[in-house]
């Protein structure tokens, strides 16, 4: 069995290699750490050592997953090297006036920007930025705790 530091470092690996936020079962899968309190432990243990460190990154919890990210007096400084979310123009577009106008009618969204929307929607959904809830014959949709941590709003 892989000691302690040796997990760590697989942990910090796979927070490293993924662009997305993992969660302690994804962290499991990609490790292969059977055990979710030892994940959760070595987790908090990189989180602090990354806040104690002086160094630019920082390990954040996002709506109970995990990733790298930069400290904030570093982001504006580098800003310009990200290429950002993986999100198509047109549902940037629409995740701003989401953001914008929280709780809008998904028919709302559709009237304004088209058929397309649907598609654009679930593509939001699948990325944790949006999600909906069932009103009268519509959805009502609106940004989820990832989306303002991960963009800062």
């Amino acid at each position: 069995m892989e000691g302690d530091a040796d997990q760590k470092k697989l942990i910090e690996a796979a927070l490293f290699m993924s662009p997305n936020a993992l969660s302690v079962n994804e962290i499991s899968a990609a490790t292969g750490i059977a055990s979710p309190g030892t994940i959760e432990r070595l987790v908090r243990e990189l989180i602090t050592e990354y806040n104690v460190r002086d160094t630019s990154l920082r390990i954040m919890e996002i709506s109970g997953k995990y990733m790298f990210s930069l400290k904030d007096e570093y982001i504006s400084r580098v800003n310009s090297l990200a290429s950002g979310p993986d999100i198509t123009r047109p549902a940037l577009r629409i995740l701003a006036y989401i953001s914008k106008n929280e709780n809008v009618l998904q028919s709302e969204l559709v009237k304004y920007f088209g058929s397309a929307t649907y598609d654009y929607i679930k593509e939001l959904s699948e990325k944790e930025f949006v999600e909906s809830r069932k009103f009268k014959r519509s959805k009502r949709i609106s940004t989820t705790p990832k989306f303002k941590e991960y963009f800062g709003v």
